[in-house]
């Protein structure tokens, strides 16, 4: 009888005198108490939670006093005698969030990608709605 032969022949009764003293002699009950009493009888129970997304407060003056801060260290970068002292950044406005990339949507992904929230857009209202316009484009 060859190794393998030998192998094929003892495993199968090995497992089941195994499984025997394990489950039938009560062997497995005595390990899980030994365990229980080692841990001194302490259960553990991990609890999880899912983290809450809370929108940050924003101080609008002092994000209006760090706006303003900042240009007047853009223009003293600049040097304000190369511009012969002219604010380049009077009338200007911060990018919207869309526009600064801190939107969850990504960008390109709107149809009014890239226009800024507060522009008006184009006055229709020179087009009633009984217009000969509209019922030209209706037709094709």
């Amino acid at each position: 009888m060859n190794k393998e032969q030998l192998k094929k022949t003892l495993r199968p009764l090995i497992k089941e005198c195994i499984k025997e003293v394990i489950f039938e002699e009560g062997i497995l009950s005595g390990i899980i108490s030994e365990v229980v009493k080692g841990t001194g009888g302490q259960r553990i129970v991990e609890t999880r939670t899912q983290p809450t997304y809370e929108k940050p407060q924003i101080d609008h003056e002092a994000h209006q006093r760090k706006l303003k801060e900042h240009r007047r260290k853009m223009l003293d970068s600049i040097g304000t005698e190369a511009y012969n002292g002219v604010d380049l950044f009077e009338g200007t406005a911060p990018l919207s969030n869309r526009d600064s990339g801190r939107s969850s949507a990504p960008a390109g992904s709107g149809a009014l990608d890239g226009v800024a929230p507060n522009d008006p857009g184009v006055d229709l209202s020179s087009f009633g709605m009984s217009s000969a316009i509209w019922s030209k484009l209706a037709k094709g």
